[in-house]
Order: C-alpha cells, then structure tokens, then sequence
C-alpha cells in the first residue's frame, strides 16, 4: 500500500511539471535588427540682428518718406454756358457766351533735421466766347463767336531753408513766372499788329536771400518773408511785340503819351532788365468751421530796386528830376530811345482767396488781386473773380 502511494505521488508530481511547463514556456523568435536614421524635415531659420526682411524695409522706408513728405495738389474747373434762341434775342436781347476756366495748383514740402525745400507752382488759364459784331471798310457788319482769353499765368517758386528755431529760418528763394499764350488788345483787335503778351513776354525771375518768420498758431498762421538781398529780371523777349510797342507809341496822341509806360519797364531796343533791390512777402492762410468749408488765403508781395541795370539808358534815380525831364521830353522830340526812364520802381502785388466748400468735390470762389507796378502803368491795377466749379483737392497728411 506505501509502495502504490509513492507511484500515485509521483504520477500526480510529473503531470503538475508538464501542466507548469505549458504555462510559461516561451517560442524562440528571430528579428532581425536595421539601422534606423532620424531625418529633421523642418527648415532651420537663423534670427540674429543680422536678419534682413524686405518687407520691413520698405514699410520703414515708406514710413519716413511720408514723415518727412507733405504732398498737396489742387484741381478745379469752372465753365459756364448762356444759349438763347432768335424769339428770345428780338423780344429780350441777349448774347449767347461760353468760359471755361482752369486751374491747377501744386504744394511739395521736403524736410529733415533742420533742412527743408518747399516747392510751389500755380497754373491758371481761361477762355470765353462772344458773339462780336464787326463793321468792315464797306460798311458791312457781321456777328462772329469770338474766343478771348480772360486768364493767363503761371508761376513755380522754390525755398530751401535751414532752421534757425522754431519759428525762424533762411534760405534763398527762386520764383519765375509767365504766362502761356498771346494776349490782345480787345476781342475784335487779334491779328499779330494787336498782340501785347505772350511767353516770356513779359517773363519775370525774382532771385533772393531771405529770413523767414512763421508763427504756428492754428488762429494765426502767418509768415512773414524779409529779403534784404533780392534780384528781379524783366524779360521781353518777343521782337514781334517790341515793334508792336513802338508802332502804337507813335500813333498815341500827345495828351495819352504822358501815361504810355515802357514795354513793362524794359526800353525798346533792349529785351531784358536788371534790378537789385530788396523785398517783402507775406503769406495769411487759415480754415474755418469744424469741417474747413471756408478758407481765407492771402499774399502780399512787395519790391523796392535800389540798383537798376548801370548800361540802362537815360537812367534817372530821383523822382523830382525824372519828372522835369519827362516834361522836357514831351516838349522835344519824343523819341521812344530818349524817353527818360525812372530807375526805382516800387512794385506792390495782392492777392487775395476766399474759398467756401460744399461736400467733397463742389467750391465757391472769390478771388481779388490788387497790382501797382509803375513799369507798366501809373495806376493801380484790379481783378476780380467769382466762380463755381468742381474741384479736387488731395493731401498726404
């Protein structure tokens, strides 16, 4: 009986071994090892204070040329149209016209540090049409549309500058200006015999060394422009016109012959004339209302020659004295060449602007300009203006 216990024990201990080994018995596996790369697929960008970015650059760039850049131009047109029909003309009267006028205006100022250059050019030019009647040799009469030109001029002028303080700086200032086509006497007297004007007839160059005064006040915004140092050039350089001049000399009578000027201060043979002398200008510019609507701008220019051109001819410097000699030439042969001609000629020139705005595009304007130049007429010379028009105003600040 011990002896069958002991087979029983160990029969029952071997399958135990077998059950056990079944449990943790582990399959052979054969893997096979390869060489693993890691690869950076992102694109590795360096940023040190040596980065450069376009971009950047030229938004900086952009930047300070706005800053040290103000940009302002101004366009306006204005015409007006009178038409009437023949019933209208036999029962009311009337004249058919047509205007047209434009004007164009451009402002550039450059600045940096205590240098700055401002530029300026104004061009105005208008033409209307009217019926004229004229009467030939024949004693015939016919009613033409006439064009005759009503505004003519332009003018650009250059200011650098170098800041002294807040409100003063110097700096020389070039102005030159003309006018584009040839003007005549009257709308019925346009043939060449006729012509008064034209390019560079008269042509004007004011050369001067200045100090500027500008108050910043946005309630008073003058400066005040001193020019101890000026030149001012005539030119007449037409000969056309010159001949002109002296043809309607001689036939003046000898009562208007008085009030006859030279040809704009220049002597007959002669087509440009020199003056030095000094000058003051005055600038007056300020808005009105929230929105600006109303604009009041003014200038007044004023030049004194106390040195005239030495080779002038019959160059008298004192006023007493031109005016005896004026006499006595009157009295005598009446030469144009022995004219008397008074060296110093004060010159005084005013303009005037007053501007109302209504939206964006539609302007009234009323332009007055007042000129004393006693190198073309003794008396005082007026304009006066009053127009509506569409305008078109840009500014980069």
């Amino acid at each position: 009986m011990k002896h069958f216990s002991r087979i029983l024990a160990a029969a029952g201990a071997s399958l135990f071994c077998l059950a056990a080994s079944a449990q943790i018995s582990v399959d052979q596996v054969d893997v096979s090892q390869d060489e693993v790369k890691f690869e950076d697929k992102m694109r590795s960008v360096k940023i040190g204070s040596d980065y450069f970015s376009p971009a950047r650059y030229r938004a900086e760039r952009a930047a300070i040329r706005k800053e040290r850049n103000y940009l302002e131009f101004k366009i306006e047109g204005k015409g007006t149209v009178t038409s009437y029909n023949e019933t209208w003309t036999n029962v009311n009267g009337g004249n058919n016209s047509m205007m047209a006028l434009g004007n164009f205006y451009i402002k550039h100022i450059f600045s940096k540090n205590k240098f700055s250059v401002q530029t300026e050019a104004n061009a105005k030019f208008g033409y209307d049409r009217m019926k004229v009647e004229t009467t030939d040799e024949a004693g015939n009469t016919t009613s033409d549309g006439v064009w005759f030109k009503s505004q003519d001029e332009f003018w650009i002028e250059v200011k650098p500058s170098f800041s002294l303080s807040k409100n003063w700086s110097y700096g020389p200032v070039v102005r030159f200006r003309s006018q584009f086509a040839a003007g005549y006497r009257s709308r019925t007297q346009q043939e060449p015999i006729h012509r008064q004007s034209t390019f560079m007839t008269p042509g004007y160059l004011d050369l001067s060394g200045s100090v500027t005064y500008k108050c910043h006040s946005p309630k008073f915004p003058i400066t005040l422009t001193i020019s101890p140092i000026s030149l001012n050039a005539t030119f007449v350089e037409s000969d056309e016109i010159r001949e002109n001049f002296l043809y309607n000399f001689r036939e003046h009578t000898e009562e208007n012959r008085s009030n006859y000027a030279e040809l704009y201060g220049v002597s007959w043979n002669k087509t440009s004339r020199y003056m030095g002398g000094s000058s003051l200008q005055l600038d007056f510019e300020r808005k009105f209302g929230k929105s600006g609507f109303l604009t009041y701008r003014t200038k007044a220019y004023s030049f004194f020659g106390w040195l005239t051109n030495l080779g002038m001819d019959n160059r008298i410097g004192r006023y007493a004295d031109y005016e005896e000699a004026f006499a006595q030439w009157q009295q005598g042969s009446q030469d144009p060449l022995e004219r008397p001609m008074l060296a110093l000629h004060p010159t005084v020139n005013w303009e005037n602007w007053l501007t109302v705005r209504a939206g964006r595009f539609l302007e009234t304007s009323f332009f007055f300009s007042m000129r004393y130049d006693r190198s073309q007429n003794v008396a005082i010379q007026t304009q006066t203006i009053l127009g509506l028009g569409v305008t078109y105003v840009f500014k980069n600040k």
